[in-house]
């Protein structure tokens, strides 16, 4: 998500390419940031990082303690099913943590928050394969994230813009959700996109809560589906507690 000051879930296409209050329009000659909110300042002053190969085994503890649990597709189908984690959401997760975009706040030498982001490309669709995943569960998620990538066509709302970048997961401490975190984790997101000549933020929400975060960050509803209108062989496959009540796509112009 988003900022996870309550379970939330952004996550987007294959990892490889995939893209984890009311609308206020975005101007599409100004460059947008994200709206300041009152917020509790952090006990402790933090730095915004790119993460590195070497945070490896600290990010994957940290989305086990702050991530992995809350999402609510996960906790709907039982992914865990007792077990401390699921390895293939893991790697889905981790997968090319060192190309430079994704980042860390970090509070005394600890991982208070993460956003991890990758990159998309006009026609990025067409390379979408079957899904093949040894854990039955985790690939329900993974056809569903393909299909939203499929049908939500995202670069024909936007026909003027050919790369974007989208955020895959944004998670934030627990104990800290509401102070300002995930806002300035965004902005930094925003100024990478920029350098990188992208048009356009992304980001698929699981998460009412994602979603709404979102919204306050004035980025765009593109496309929605409800989880009971998606069905597999003529039945329902998610059935999350509400609020959570359809997988959404989002988008803001840089």
């Amino acid at each position: 998500m988003a900022v996870q000051m309550q379970p939330s879930f952004i996550l987007t296409e294959k990892f490889e390419k995939l893209k984890f209050t009311d609308f206020v329009s975005v101007d599409s000659v100004s460059t947008p940031s994200t709206p300041s909110t009152p917020c509790s300042p952090p006990a402790e002053p933090y730095a915004i990082e790119i993460i590195t190969a070497n945070d490896k085994e600290e990010v994957v503890q940290f989305l086990r303690t702050f991530f992995i649990r809350d999402e609510p597709l996960n906790y709907s189908i039982g992914l865990l099913d007792g077990r401390p984690t699921c390895v293939e959401l893991e790697e889905y997760s981790l997968k090319d943590l060192d190309n430079g975009l994704n980042l860390k706040a970090v509070c005394n030498g600890k991982i208070i928050g993460v956003c991890l982001n990758g990159i998309l490309e006009r026609g990025y669709t067409d390379e979408i394969e079957e899904v093949t995943c040894p854990d039955k569960k985790f690939a329900k998620i993974l056809r569903l994230l393909d299909h939203v990538a499929v049908e939500s066509k995202i670069f024909t709302h936007f026909p003027d813009v050919n790369k974007a970048i989208t955020v895959k997961i944004l998670s934030v401490d627990s104990s800290l959700r509401g102070r300002g975190i995930a806002k300035d984790l965004m902005n930094k997101t925003r100024d990478m996109a920029k350098e990188l000549s992208c048009g356009l933020m992304t980001a698929d929400c699981t998460s009412h809560f994602t979603a709404k975060a979102l919204k306050r960050l004035s980025f765009e509803c593109v496309y929605s589906l409800k989880y009971e209108d998606y069905k597999v062989n003529g039945e329902v496959v998610f059935t999350p507690e509400k609020p959570h009540e359809a997988v959404t796509v989002y988008a803001q112009r840089i």
